[in-house]
This record gives structure tokens, sequence and C-alpha cells, in this order.
């Protein structure tokens, strides 16, 4: 049996209550798995954090994370502290420094979810987007000059570079060719004619070592339009940093609402942890109101499992999701249910133990 040492920020807002129920899910999971345990450790940090220390983490924080193989995240952001400073301090800083440039999405519409479009099922939505996380639109990288005057001028500079750029496109293009799927690349080369241009370019480049993998290329504004219209073009997507940041919010409502958005930000190489969380945000209006849907922190555990090898085990996290959904009769308010979140965990534990 393998043991795996899991840190744990729950963060802030809902970030608590659905890492609660992840957690159980975990525990549960791996004991009917029977190859590996956890051993997890909690970390106390994000907006309270701050608030209390002036900064989002520990000074070593980083450091301190080295030692485990994954990270279990919650949620962050909270009124009383700007969203620039507990994104950049706490999330962006560990996809940066632990070099997480692969950010996984699945857009896949269960049985028993909401849909919001006409036609809309899960033989046709089903997809995983694959997000460049590390650079991009997203580098930090710009100015504000003059600030306060009139001649006030704000630069905001992408940063596309060959290796972080052909990395992801080739970690895409390994997918592909792995599940037997075609992949679509989005940029806006006509409109931002270096960066997009380049991506467009790298991706027909490395498309010449995969001919067996049918590629598709689409404008982003296009790609948006097709996600509602036809969404059984897309399987495997590989987008930029903001470009994926915008459509797996677009992704997520086709596919149930944000309640069951998981995401996963990858060290492919493994030289640092990687980091698996829901995507929905610490949601402050309902946060101790005991109704946040845990269901996208514990998709994202099913992702863990996938990480460490165990994909039959996530397998059946997702299918006990899709049971529950089923089920229809442990929901919570987001799902058209009255169920508090913890009966959601407990029943999937339920369900897994069947």
């Amino acid at each position: 049996m393998i043991t795996k040492k899991i840190a744990v920020i729950a963060g802030d807002g809902i970030g608590p209550e659905v890492v609660a129920e992840g957690l159980k899910v975990m525990k549960k999971a791996a004991s009917l798995d029977g190859r590996i345990q956890f051993e997890f450790t909690h970390f106390p940090w994000g907006c309270e954090y701050y608030l209390q220390h002036g900064k989002m983490m520990a000074e070593d924080g980083i450091e301190q994370l080295k030692a485990f193989d994954a990270i279990y995240l919650g949620a962050v952001g909270f009124p009383g502290v700007p969203d620039h400073i507990s994104l950049w301090e706490l999330l962006l800083t560990i996809r940066k420094q632990f070099d997480q440039y692969v950010n996984l999405r699945p857009i896949q519409l269960l049985n028993g979810a909401i849909c919001p479009i006409v036609g809309g099922n899960k033989e046709n939505i089903n997809m995983l987007f694959i997000r460049e996380n590390s650079e991009g639109e997203y580098a930090g990288v710009g100015d504000w000059l003059f600030k306060g005057k009139k001649e006030e001028v704000v630069l905001q500079t992408g940063v596309f570079s060959r290796e972080g750029t052909e990395r992801i496109i080739r970690y895409a293009f390994e997918q592909a060719r792995k599940y037997k799927k075609t992949l679509t690349s989005i940029s806006k080369a006509n409109a931002l004619n270096y960066s997009m241009v380049f991506w467009d370019e790298v991706f027909a480049e490395v498309s010449k070592d995969y001919p067996d993998v049918q590629t598709y290329s689409y404008l982003v504004d296009a790609a948006a339009m097709l996600m509602i219209m036809d969404p059984g073009r897309f399987e495997i997507v590989v987008t930029s940093n903001l470009f994926g940041d915008i459509l797996t919010d677009l992704g997520a409502a086709l596919a149930g609402g944000m309640g069951l958005a998981a995401g996963a930000n990858i060290n492919p190489e493994r030289a640092f942890p990687s980091m698996f969380e829901p995507i929905h945000g610490s949601a402050p209006d309902i946060a101790g109101k005991e109704i946040a849907n845990p269901l996208a922190a514990i998709w994202s555990v099913s992702q863990m499992f996938d990480f460490f090898g165990l994909e039959d085990t996530g397998r059946k996290i997702i299918d006990a999701i899709e049971t529950l959904l089923e089920e229809g009769q442990v929901l919570t308010p987001d799902q058209g249910g009255q169920a508090k979140t913890v009966d959601v965990g407990n029943r999937i534990v339920e369900i897994l133990a069947l």
C-alpha cells in the first residue's frame, strides 16, 4: 500500500464546508481501494489568515508545501480582502511556484444534472479542457503609468514563451492520443496578431508529430457559440490561460452548474506537488448556511485518484456522483433539492460502499 501526503488548505467561505465532504469521500474511497492511504496536514491559510497576519500564507509556505504529494484546496476569497490579493498571493503563487502548467477542467454532463440547453445530454457534452496555467494573459506582466492623472495608461502584457506554449500543446496531443479523441485548439489569431498567431503556428508544428490525432482550430468567439449550439464537436480542447478560464465557466453551466465544476492544477513531471480544487470560488453569500454543493470538491478528489494512477477508483467516484444525481433525493438547492452539504457527502460515501 502506498501512502500519499496531502496538504489541505480549506480556505475561505464555503471552502471548509465542501472540503470536509471531499475528505470524507477521499478516506472512504481509499479504504475501499486498498492500494492507497492518505496522511493529511491542514493549513489555515486564506483571507482570515491575511487579516490576522497581513499575508495569505506563511512566509515559508511554499517550502512547507514542497514536502507533500498533492494539495487539496477549498476556495480563496472573501469580502474585506481585495480579489487581486487573495488570488495572487495564494492560488496563483502556488500554481506558478510549483510549475503547475496544466489545468484540467472536465466538462461532462452526468445523468440527472441540470442542463440549460435543448438537446444537451451525456453523449454530446463530454469535453476535457486543457488550459495553459503558468503564463499567457495571467503572467502578471505590465505597468500602471501616471496613476490618477489624465494621461493614465495601463499595460497588461500576455507572455507566450516557446517552452510554455509547446509543452501545453504537446501535453494535449498526448492526452488526445491516449484516449483516442479529437483535439481542438482555441485562439484568436485574427485580432491578437502576435500571441495567438504564434500559438496557432506552434499548434500546427506540434501536430506534425501526431498524424493519428484529428485536429480542429477555432477562434474563441466562434468556439463559445459552438459550445452552445453544437457541443458534441468538442472532445479534448487546448487553449490559453484567459480563454480557458472563460470557456470552462461556460462549460460548467452546460454540465450542471458551478457546483459540479472541478479542476486540477498539474505538474506533469511531478517535480512539485499538484493541486486539486473545485472552481466555484468561496461563495461568501451562502457561507455557513450548509447549503453549498460539495460535488465539485468531490469530483476534484476523483481527479486526484486519477493523478495517482488509480483511475478505476476515480471513475467510481464519478459514478457515485451520477447515481446521486439520478436518485434526485439528496441534492443541494442549486440542483433543485433541499439537502445540506453534509447530507450529500454522506450519501456519496453510502453509494461508494454499495
